[in-house]
């Protein structure tokens, strides 16, 4: 069976809660405490953005959390199953994300991670994602937020299909 990219439903909020578990777990001993994905309710973030995953052989591998806002595209939560790491999965939905931006006539992408998650820095980094300011937040947490700019050659009239998403008028 091929890998499959589908959008997320509410159908998913399971299965994608219990892959944000596992993807983030690892990060628990270095930081101290849950990261801002595991805390998240994903019953309600599935009706307020978009999430599309990332199946390997009928099971999910990993998920990207995408937010369309009024001048950019927010990579909210990127997610990829422990066992499906290395594999590329995550820069695979990362460039979903610029194609999503793309569609939507946006030209800007921003993502915010923990200052401690180096490795995931780094992906981004080589992705051409910049270091655009950090924020301490009141738990003592420092997150860079990276952001990424795009060629001028957009599409302005793709539709940002929110289908299943809640209204956002």
């Amino acid at each position: 069976m091929a890998d499959l990219i589908r959008r997320g439903t509410p159908a998913d909020v399971d299965a994608i809660t219990d892959l944000t578990m596992l993807a983030y777990s690892k990060w628990l001993a270095l930081i101290g405490y849950e990261p801002l994905p595991m805390l998240a309710d994903y019953a309600v973030a599935i009706r307020e953005h978009r999430f599309d995953l990332l199946e390997v052989d009928g099971q999910l591998a990993a998920l990207i959390e995408t937010e369309l806002r009024d001048d950019d595209l927010l990579v909210v939560n990127v997610a990829v199953s422990p066992d499906a790491q290395k594999r590329g999965h995550g820069r695979r939905l990362m460039a979903l994300a610029e194609q999503i931006a793309t569609e939507a006539g946006r030209s800007t992408l921003r993502l915010y991670t923990n200052e401690r998650f180096e490795e995931n820095i780094r992906l981004y980094a080589s992705l051409r994602y910049a270091h655009e300011r950090l924020e301490t937040r009141a738990n003592g947490a420092r997150v860079v937020h990276m952001v990424k700019r795009m060629g001028s050659s957009l599409t302005t009239s793709g539709p940002y299909d929110r289908s299943g998403d809640r209204d956002q008028s």
